[in-house]
């Protein structure tokens, strides 16, 4: 989620940055250059050891407030530290689902689940105490009581067999992003075909946002039978490319060579370009 008046793109200054300055920046008196900063070093994958270490200090910063009570910086820092791939990141980022910040614990639990930091999964789980009944919207805030979609997505990204049985009354949450990051998520701890089945059904949906998280949760998956829906899906040919791309990714792992079902997602990706 992005704060008023913080467009990451737009903002001018994250041009010209050096890593010496961003890294620096993230000590600044001035918060928006603080904030600014960690984006910068997660979006340009800066995995030196120094920002790494600042980053992670970051996880603790009490300046930067909203009026509300959360902590833009802290969200940078963990959202950062997930695509910098250093598992010194992970009791930090632990300690961050803690936070009163929704949007913190959203952005640790995603890092968590990147950083394959199997030693997150009990407090992960601590998450789903209550079940579906106490996953309900916060009365003026625009989500639930927890981040449930992101921390399901973590635990089965980090293959947490344990938490199977927390994981499936949530195939049946009202809200449907929460439902496909379940699905998606007893697919990866059970491999049953139905889960991915129900997924590339999702492709056939009305809603475009839907579909667009249907796509990447199949390709999150690597569900292989859903290529040519995946191809045909009414959506974008980026979101498609990406989803199909994942597919490749997790054939990749399996085999030296390319299958034939490779070859023919290869085939799709030439025919959306």
């Amino acid at each position: 989620m992005q704060d008023s008046n913080r467009s990451e793109d737009s903002v001018a200054e994250t041009q010209g940055l050096t890593v010496e300055q961003a890294i620096a920046n993230l000590r600044s008196p001035d918060l928006s250059l603080r904030y600014y900063a960690a984006w910068w070093l997660g979006k340009f994958r800066v995995n030196a050891p120094r920002a790494v270490e600042a980053l992670i200090a970051a996880l603790e910063d009490e300046d930067d407030r909203t009026e509300l009570g959360g902590y833009p910086l802290r969200r940078n820092a963990a959202r950062a530290l997930g695509k910098l791939g250093d598992t010194q990141a992970v009791p930090g980022l632990i300690r961050c689902l803690a936070c009163e910040d929704y949007y913190v614990r959203e952005a640790a639990a995603q890092s968590l689940g990147m950083l394959d930091a199997p030693s997150a999964i009990p407090t992960l789980m601590e998450l789903l105490t209550g079940g579906v009944e106490v996953a309900v919207p916060v009365p003026g805030r625009p989500h639930l009581t927890q981040p449930y979609d992101s921390v399901i997505e973590a635990l089965g990204a980090l293959q947490a067999k344990q938490a199977v049985s927390l994981i499936q009354p949530f195939l049946e949450h009202p809200q449907a992003k929460v439902q496909y990051a379940a699905t998606r998520a007893m697919y990866q701890l059970t491999q049953e075909d139905r889960y991915g089945q129900r997924l590339m059904q999702a492709l056939e949906g009305d809603d475009l946002q839907l579909r667009r998280t249907a796509l990447s949760d199949l390709g999150a998956i690597g569900y292989f039978p859903a290529r040519e829906a995946i191809a045909r899906c009414a959506a974008e040919n980026s979101f498609k490319l990406l989803a199909l791309k994942g597919l490749l990714e997790h054939q990749a792992k399996q085999h030296e060579t390319p299958t034939q079902d490779a070859i023919q997602v290869m085939n799709l990706m030439d025919s959306l370009l």
